[in-house]
């Protein structure tokens, strides 16, 4: 059941990403299909994207969160590389947050470097969703 908090007064921009070389992305589809039916708009990359492209996306965009599919096991370089880059653009107010095959050490390692919450596999759909529209109440203007 989702939670119900105050609605923005336009939808929360979400960029969807899968870097590296992974090449599975149904999650990232069936995610980015939740957030849409959701109420948010969401932009899906595509596979094989660089944390830069990344970056530069979600910048261009004027998106609130970035969501990264990381299956691959590289989730310990590629989730702080973009957070990094969008820190050095001036766009520390965006959420970085996403899931994949991550280790809880990991994702609490992640977390001390301004990652958001990281999803395993399996993991509601209705918890993204949750946590996404929480944290827009929490940071984005009403």
């Amino acid at each position: 059941m989702t939670t119900q908090t105050k609605p923005l007064s336009r939808p929360i921009r979400v960029l969807v990403a899968k870097p590296g070389l992974d090449g599975h992305d149904r999650g990232a589809k069936v995610v980015a299909a939740a957030l849409r039916d959701a109420g948010m708009e969401v932009i899906y990359t595509g596979l094989h994207q660089t944390p830069e492209m990344i970056a530069t996306a979600a910048i261009q965009e004027d998106v609130d969160v970035v969501g990264l599919s990381i299956l691959s096991g590289a989730h310990m370089t590629l989730f702080p590389r973009v957070r990094k880059l969008l820190d050095e653009a001036g766009r520390q107010d965006l959420l970085v947050t996403g899931g994949g095959i991550i280790p809880a050490e990991d994702a609490e390692a992640l977390r001390g470097q301004g990652i958001g919450k990281l999803f395993g596999p399996g993991t509601p759909l209705a918890d993204l969703i949750d946590y996404i529209n929480q944290w827009a109440a929490e940071h984005l203007e009403q």
